[in-house]
């Protein structure tokens, strides 16, 4: 076993199995995040160390249902019985993003639950309300929203808030500190891309399960940075990983229970289009400050919800071809209708076999349907 990849999944693992975040004596205090809408780099800036906030497929959330209701994506649902029951362990606040109706939702849920029930505990939440049309307008409306957090984030801490590139004349140390913080997380973008290639290559080098594991452990930067940079180093270890190669579009997937169901099957994921996986390292911020930041979080994407179908149609075909995907498979979790829209313009844009699989119960994958997938394709001796 390669050490570390290795590290990467535990830490991953245990986020996933409820044994809170991992932290430190020097990754400062903890602040939650949901949604792929957070401008992170900020949150670093401030001296926080920010953790994605994941569900759990295989627990009950009673407690989530009871104020979210049960027509709500189930994944938000998870994430508010965890933060009830106190699953993250010590989070100083929550940061949710506008990326999708069901973080907003839990955004409201939260917001009311610390003012009618105090006693529940839950963080103070905080929304960033990030919007993604494609109008001049728009970006200014994003630009004034992450100022908002960067001076909401100053009120947290004491400190000035992290303004624009700094005056090469009299340096600004917030606006240092957040140039700081943008490289580091743009470094770590430019390491997980070269870990993505690892699985793209023929044969595979990583299981769609590890290179979820690898984007998403919950590290600070310096942290995961150092463990991405071993992991490439550490890649001739790898083994070959074979089966048939699959693009995964559609909705989110904080755990690894689907990719797992799916390449224990016989299938390998070499790419995928949500906002835990490939599109996290498809961008990099670079220099400017809040400018780049809101330029980056408004053109974030394409994930189901927050681009056109015609764009999602084109990115699909784009990328399956890249990864030389074998079938492209667009999973709907019950609750997310969104990606099941886009599949008729996705299928007529791809030259490979193409399979949706509708209202799937979250962590779960209908196998079935992709051993009809199986039978559909031609065989090589048949072409």
């Amino acid at each position: 076993m390669v050490a570390a990849l290795a590290a990467l999944e535990d830490a991953f693992a245990r986020s996933s199995r409820g044994q809170g975040p991992i932290d430190g004596p020097a990754s400062g205090p903890v602040i939650g995040y949901v949604g792929a809408d957070v401008p992170v780099e900020l949150l670093t800036a401030a001296g926080f160390h920010a953790v994605r906030l994941t569900g759990d497929p295989g627990a009950d959330s009673v407690l989530g249902d009871r104020y979210l209701g049960r027509g709500v994506d189930p994944m938000a649902r998870s994430i508010l019985t965890r933060l009830l029951n106190g699953a993250y362990g010590e989070l100083d606040r929550v940061v949710v993003g506008h990326d999708c109706e069901a973080s907003l939702r839990l955004f409201y849920a939260l917001r009311e639950l610390r003012r009618v029930e105090p006693g529940a505990g839950v963080p103070e939440p905080y929304l960033v309300d990030i919007l993604h049309l494609p109008h001049r307008t728009t970006a200014r409306y994003n630009h004034r929203r992450i100022g908002e957090f960067a001076a909401r984030l100053a009120a947290w801490t004491g400190r000035p808030p992290a303004l624009a590139a700094p005056d090469l004349a009299e340096p600004d140390l917030a606006a240092s500190r957040l140039a700081v913080a943008i490289a580091a997380h743009d470094e770590r973008r430019r390491l997980l891309a070269a870990v993505a290639g690892l699985r793209r290559s023929s044969p595979a080098r990583l299981t769609g399960a590890q290179f979820l594991a690898a984007a998403n452990a919950p590290l600070p930067p310096a942290e995961h940075v150092r463990l991405l940079r071993e992991l490439l180093a550490q890649a001739d270890g790898l083994p070959e990983r074979h089966g048939r190669r699959v693009f995964l579009s559609g909705s989110d997937h904080d755990t690894a229970h689907v990719y797992r169901a799916i390449e224990a099957d016989g299938h390998v994921i070499v790419g995928e289009d949500h906002s835990f996986g490939d599109p996290q390292a498809e961008r990099l911020v670079g220099g400017g400050g809040l400018d780049a930041l809101a330029e980056h979080y408004h053109e974030y994407g394409p994930t189901a919800h927050r681009a056109t179908t015609a764009e999602r149609a084109a990115h699909a075909a784009v990328a399956a071809r890249r990864c030389g995907a074998e079938l492209f498979v667009a999973y709907a979790r019950t609750g997310d209708d969104a990606p099941a829209w886009d599949f008729p313009a996705q299928r007529a844009a791809l030259d490979i076999p193409a399979v949706l699989l509708d209202r799937q119960d979250y962590g779960h994958a209908d196998l079935a349907a992709l051993h009809k997938a199986d039978l559909a394709a031609p065989r090589e001796e048949d072409a």
